[in-house]
C-alpha cells in the first residue's frame, strides 16, 4: 500500500482554494453560486501588459529562463523598489519566482531549520502557516482585534519573542482584515526587533498598490536598520490583475536572495518566460496606468461596508487597503437558521454557501475563528446581490 509523507499528511488544504473549487463544483450542478471567496481582481490585464506579451512570443521568447530572472525583469524591479519604496537592492538581491507564494516558501526553505519558531499576526493569510509547518517550524500567532484595527502591537511582538524566534511575517496590505501599518507602527515594531538583530522580517507587500490612505504603503526595509534583516515580498498578480501570470520577485539580503536562487534552480527553475516579458512593462509603466482598478475597489468597498452596516451582528473594520471585508460574525454563534446549528466561522461560511448560495471563507483559515473573509473583488451587481442573499438568510 502507498505510504504517503507524515508532512503532506499533515499539511492542510488552502481554505480559499477549497471555497473555489466547491463553488465551481455547485455551479456545475446548476447552483446560481456568487463567489465572493477568491482574491482575485475581476478585471482583465490591461492591454499594455497584455501587447508586451504577445511581442515577446513574436520575438521568439521560448527557452529556459535565467533562475532568478531576466536581467531587464531584475532591473525593472530594481527600478520599482526604488521608485515605490525607497528601497535600493542591487540584482544579486533580487529573484523572480513563479508568484509571490513561491517567494515565499523560498524564504521559508532557506531560512528555517526544525524548531525555529515564526511569529504571525493574526489573522495572516491562509498559506503562512503551513508554509512555516512545512519546513518543520513553528507557527507563534500573535491575536488581534477589531479594536486594534488588526494590527499587531510592539508590547505583543515583545511577548511573542522567545530564544526561538527566526523570523516575523505580516502582510500590509493584509489579507484578510485589509488593514495597513502606518510608518509609525512598524517603526515602533522595528523598535523591539532592535534588540534581536537574529529575527528576520518578511514583509508581504502583493498590496502595495491596492491602498486607499493618503500615504504610500510603507516598507520595514525603509528603516535604516532593519533593510539588512528584512525580505520584501511582492508580485504582479493583485495591482495589475495578473494572477494566473505567476510572477512574484523578492528583495532580500544578498545571502537568503543566493540561497533562494540556489533552491530554485533545484525545484522549478526560472519562471515563465513570455509572462517575464510582460512584467517589464508592468513594473516600468507609472502607476496611473492601473489607478483605474484602484479606484474601483475603493467605491467597491465604500458599498460593502454600506451594505454590511445594515446586516445585524455584523461587525467590521474600515480596511485602508486590498480588497476584502474581515467582519466578526461571532454573534451568530449557538444560534440555529434553517435547521442548520452555527458553532462556529466554519459554520457560518459553510451555510452562507449552502443556504444564501455565496461563497466566503472562514476567519479561523487565517487564524481568526470568529471572522468570515469577504472579497468585493466583483462587480457592484455581485456585490449587492450577495449582500442581500446573506441578510434574507439570517432573517
Amino acid at each position: 500500500m502507498i505510504q504517503l509523507s507524515d508532512k503532506i499528511q499533515k499539511l492542510e488544504t488552502s481554505a480559499t482554494l477549497a471555497m473555489a473549487s466547491k463553488t465551481r463544483e455547485l455551479k456545475a450542478e446548476g447552483k446560481d453560486i456568487i463567489g465572493l471567496s477568491l482574491g482575485e481582481p475581476d478585471f482583465n490585464t490591461p492591454d499594455f501588459i497584455r501587447e508586451a506579451a504577445i511581442q515577446a512570443i513574436n520575438d521568439n521568447y521560448n527557452s529556459y529562463s535565467p533562475v532568478d530572472g531576466y536581467e531587464d525583469l531584475k532591473r525593472a524591479v530594481q527600478l520599482k523598489f526604488n521608485r515605490d519604496n525607497n528601497l535600493d537592492y542591487n540584482l544579486n538581491q533580487i529573484v523572480v519566482s513563479t508568484g509571490a507564494k513561491q517567494s515565499l516558501y523560498n524564504i521559508a526553505s532557506v531560512v528555517l531549520n526544525p524548531g525555529d519558531e515564526v511569529i504571525l499576526p493574526c489573522p495572516y493569510w491562509v498559506s503562512y502557516k503551513d508554509m512555516v509547518k512545512l519546513n518543520e517550524g513553528v507557527a507563534v500567532e500573535v491575536q488581534t482585534d477589531i479594536e486594534q484595527d488588526f494590527k499587531m502591537t510592539a508590547d505583543q511582538l515583545r511577548s511573542a519573542i522567545t530564544p526561538k524566534t527566526k523570523m516575523l511575517w505580516y502582510s500590509s496590505p493584509c489579507n484578510p482584515s485589509g488593514s495597513v501599518y502606518t510608518e509609525e507602527e512598524l517603526r515602533a515594531l522595528a523598535e523591539v526587533l532592535k534588540d534581536y538583530p537574529n529575527i528576520v522580517v518578511v514583509s508581504d507587500e502583493i498590496y502595495e498598490h491596492i491602498n486607499f490612505g493618503e500615504k504610500k504603503t510603507f516598507s520595514m526595509g525603509e528603516i535604516d536598520f532593519m533593510y539588512d534583516r528584512t525580505v520584501t515580498v511582492n508580485g504582479v498578480s493583485k495591482a495589475f490583475a495578473m494572477t494566473g501570470w505567476r510572477i512574484g520577485y523578492i528583495g532580500a539580503p544578498e545571502k537568503i536572495a543566493n540561497a533562494c536562487k540556489k533552491l530554485q534552480g533545484q525545484v522549478t527553475s526560472g519562471a515563465n518566460c513570455i509572462a517575464q516579458r510582460a512584467v517589464i512593462t508592468a513594473l516600468e509603466a507609472p502607476v496611473e496606468k492601473i489607478q483605474f482598478m484602484i479606484d474601483k475597489f475603493k467605491s467597491r468597498r465604500k458599498l460593502i461596508l454600506d451594505l454590511i452596516s445594515g446586516i445585524q451582528g455584523f461587525e467590521c473594520n474600515e480596511p485602508m487597503g486590498a480588497f476584502y471585508v474581515f467582519p466578526n460574525i461571532s454573534f451568530y454563534f449557538g444560534k440555529t437558521f434553517n435547521g442548520k446549528k452555527i458553532e462556529n466561522a466554519t459554520d457560518f461560511s459553510m451555510f452562507l454557501l449552502e443556504v444564501a448560495n455565496v461563497a466566503t471563507v472562514t476567519g479561523e483559515a487565517f487564524g481568526n475563528p470568529n471572522c468570515i473573509r469577504i472579497s468585493y473583488a466583483a462587480s457592484e451587481a455581485n456585490i449587492v446581490e450577495a449582500l442581500e442573499r446573506i441578510k434574507k438568510s439570517l432573517t
